[in-house]
C-alpha cells in the first residue's frame, strides 16, 4: 500500500508540473509562465518577473481581445500609485517585500499595444496593508498566480479629457 501511494504522489506532482509548466522548454530557453485554462489563462510568475511587463507580453503574444485577471503571490517591489484628480496624476508610493492579499485587474489594448490596469492590496511583516493602482511591480521569494478571464471581444482604453485617466471603452 506504501509502495502504491507514493506512486500515486510522484504521478500526480509529475502531472501538475506539466500543466503548470506547458511543455518542457528546448536547451537555453526559459520555460513557460502560463498554461491556457479553459476560460483563459494561468500565468505563473517567479521571483524577479515585472508583473506588468509579463502580463503585456502574454496579451501580445496569445493576441488576447482583453481579459480580466485576479492574482496572489508576493512582490518584492511594488509601486503604488493614488491618482490626484486635480493634478491628472498618480501620487506614487513604494513598498518591498509584501504579500499580495488580492490582486485585480483588466487587459485591454490602446493604440495597437496591451493596457494592463491593475490593482492590489498588500501587507507586510506587521500585517498592515497598503494598496492601491499598481505602477510597478516585482514578484518576490515564492511566486505570483494570476487567473486570467480572457473576454471574446477586443477591448480599447482611451483618455477621459476630463479626468485625464485611461478608461476602458464599453463597445456601443
Amino acid at each position: 500500500m506504501r509502495t502504491y501511494t507514493a506512486t500515486v504522489t510522484v504521478l500526480a506532482a509529475t502531472c501538475i508540473t506539466a500543466i503548470l509548466a506547458g511543455v518542457a522548454p528546448a536547451a537555453g530557453r526559459e520555460p513557460p509562465r502560463y498554461v491556457k485554462t479553459p476560460t483563459g489563462y494561468l500565468m505563473v510568475l517567479r521571483r524577479g518577473d515585472d508583473v506588468i511587463a509579463s502580463l503585456e507580453k502574454l496579451a501580445e503574444t496569445e493576441k488576447l481581445p482583453s481579459a480580466s485577471l485576479t492574482g496572489i503571490g508576493f512582490f518584492s517591489d511594488v509601486t503604488f500609485g493614488f491618482y490626484d484628480f486635480g493634478k491628472k496624476e498618480f501620487a506614487p508610493k513604494t513598498f518591498h517585500d509584501v504579500e499580495i492579499a488580492g490582486m485585480t485587474g483588466s487587459i485591454g489594448w490602446k493604440e495597437n499595444k496591451p493596457s494592463v490596469h491593475l490593482h492590489a492590496v498588500a501587507a507586510g511583516r506587521d500585517f498592515n496593508a497598503v494598496g492601491g493602482h499598481v505602477l510597478d511591480a516585482k514578484v518576490g521569494t515564492g511566486s505570483a498566480e494570476i487567473t486570467l478571464l480572457v473576454h471574446d471581444r477586443k477591448l480599447e482604453r482611451k483618455v477621459d479629457p476630463e479626468i485625464g485617466a485611461n478608461v476602458l471603452q464599453v463597445p456601443q
